[in-house]
């Protein structure tokens, strides 16, 4: 059995399609068929039941995919482990960040790093954070910025930045030359959101049912730039960290703060329970930690 092969078909169990798993792992589709054929021959089993549109699991595949998780970590921590041992201040840290939390935040913590460690990179991976925790939690990434609560049974979890929810208004509304707005009256508005693999798309949803609307929703995006340029195209409201106000600078935009209503939008670093951690990690933490 070649590690390349249990990756191969790894990848295309977590990505759902074998285009999907090509797509990310710049392969081809024959090449990864070719190497999950290679696996199962060497293993004598079936791992995928190919009569079916989707990716299925036999019950020898789930095992293999267990197991081979725990093979993909201990090559993972066995590279970090000789690294601290060679170089103790080289090395590579790979960050999951949503793009919100990577453009408000992520600067300023790989400067302050580099000045300490210039020797140890940063990898930065952007998704959304919904996807985070699962990044963590199968060693694909080295620690996360996250949305908390978060799952700490999992988690090691370090807090790491508390702000509230604002609205973002067109500067023609009326509602926007109030001092407050109070979430019910966004009611018949049109709300511009994250898409749905981004915590803050369910978060806007229940914070508004919570005070008796479903929010009409006209737009969604990834990028927290576009979503405030709609607003200024005066297409519908939304509701963002405040963070976000020092760096937008759109005079079509007017920021509200919401009356009697607390959103708090708390993050949090998490690690995986129980794994070697590197010196270079362990510095990045502590880093982060005398920040706050």
């Amino acid at each position: 059995m070649e590690l390349r092969d249990l990756k191969a078909f790894m990848t295309v169990v977590e990505h759902g399609s074998f285009s999907k798993a090509a797509s990310e792992s710049f392969v081809s589709q024959p090449s990864l068929s070719k190497s999950i054929k290679k696996l199962e021959n060497a293993l004598h089993v079936e791992l995928l039941n190919r009569s079916t549109r989707n990716i299925e699991l036999t019950d020898a595949g789930s095992i293999v995919y267990k197991q081979g998780q725990k093979i993909i970590r201990s090559v993972h921590d066995l590279h970090i482990l000789l690294d601290d041992l060679s170089n103790i201040k080289t090395g590579t840290i790979k960050l999951g960040i949503p793009p919100l939390i990577g453009t408000l935040f992520f600067p300023d913590i790989a400067r302050k790093f580099h000045k300490q460690y210039p020797k140890v990179h940063l990898e930065l991976v952007e998704r959304g954070a919904k996807t985070i925790g699962t990044l963590v939690e199968n060693g694909d990434v080295d620690m996360g910025i996250v949305v908390i609560p978060t799952d700490e049974k999992k988690f090691s979890v370090q807090s790491f930045v508390e702000d509230q929810f604002f609205v973002f208004i067109n500067e023609s509304h009326s509602l926007a030359q109030q001092e407050h707005i109070r979430l019910q009256d966004l009611k018949n508005e049109t709300f511009i959101i994250f898409t749905e693999e981004f915590t803050l798309h369910d978060y806007v949803i229940k914070s508004c049912k919570s005070v008796g609307f479903t929010p009409m929703v006209g737009y969604k995006s990834s990028q927290w730039d576009l979503i405030v340029e709609l607003v200024s195209s005066n297409l519908g409201v939304t509701l963002l960290p405040y963070s976000i106000a020092a760096k937008q600078t759109n005079s079509n935009v007017k920021i509200v703060p919401l009356l009697n209503f607390d959103m708090p939008w708390r993050l949090g670093v998490i690690t995986k329970k129980n794994t070697y951690q590197s010196f270079a990690l362990k510095q990045l933490l502590n880093t982060i930690r005398s920040d706050n």
